[in-house]
């Protein structure tokens, strides 16, 4: 599939959506994937955090449903630095070459994006954010760093827990910033994952609770690491079907500003 040629919106019946340019971590100008509604009506946004394997096809579809869902939906190019405009497998290579992306830069992008998207006309200010896998660590992250108004983390590695030996990201756990979340949380995780394990779900429940935070979570028996993921053996329609339900849902009363 061929990319939509940056800072253009190609009509998608009910929708658009293409390539922009936003100001992501300090100014620098990035790719992102935009896809909004048709119509001037008020609504909230949602930026998608896209995951290890990058800013691919199966990431901008995502995109694409919520804008269909009615919200105006991005996902930030987070590889966009190393590799300008190189296919997803290969810009998702150099990016694990360097250990993937520094948290500081990521609460940046998510930021830039997040601003991106209450300056549009149609914003009603409210933006959510949600990502899968590195991408769940992430949205975590940002709800803890960036100003949001809601949260979904799916399957987020590394939130909690220890970091195994030999990794070859540069990452660490969340746990010191969790109880500077911000904004409500959505967890949703298979029993049968291993990063996150079930006990390490259980560890950021805990944490949560503890510091009085809005955290609704959800766990699917007999589902793995990945389960939205269509294109993968992973993917269990059972979970990820009720996993949409609910991140519609929670969204639906995050993301809605009174009176719209």
């Amino acid at each position: 599939m061929s990319e939509t040629p940056a800072s253009s919106l190609t009509a998608t019946g009910a929708l658009t959506a293409g390539s922009v340019k936003i100001s992501g971590d300090g100014g620098d100008e990035i790719e992102a994937y935009l896809a909004r509604p048709e119509g001037d009506a008020r609504r909230g946004g949602v930026v998608v955090i896209h995951h290890l394997p990058g800013y691919d096809r199966a990431t901008k579809e995502i995109v694409r449903r919520f804008a269909e869902l009615g919200y105006d939906a991005i996902c930030p190019n987070l590889y966009w630095r190393e590799a300008p405009g190189a296919a997803a497998d290969d810009a998702a290579a150099v990016a694990r070459a360097n250990g993937g992306i520094p948290d500081e830069r990521l609460v940046g992008d998510v930021a830039g994006a997040a601003a991106h998207l209450r300056a549009l006309p149609t914003s009603n200010g409210k933006v959510g954010v949600i990502g899968y896998c590195s991408g769940g660590r992430q949205s975590v992250l940002a709800a803890c760093s960036t100003d949001v108004d809601a949260a979904v983390d799916c399957y987020g590695a590394f939130v909690t827990g220890t970091i195994p030996e030999g990794l070859p990201l540069k990452v660490t756990t969340l746990t010191d910033l969790l109880p500077q979340l911000r904004t409500p949380l959505l967890g949703l995780f298979g029993d049968d994952d291993s990063h996150p394990s079930p006990a390490e779900v259980d560890e950021l429940t805990r944490i949560l609770a503890d510091n009085g935070k809005d955290f609704t979570k959800h766990s699917y028996p007999g589902a793995g690491h990945a389960f939205f993921a269509v294109d993968r053996p992973s993917y269990n329609a059972a979970a990820a079907n009720d996993g949409w339900e609910r991140i519609t849902e929670f969204f639906g009363t995050h993301l809605t500003a009174a009176g719209s």
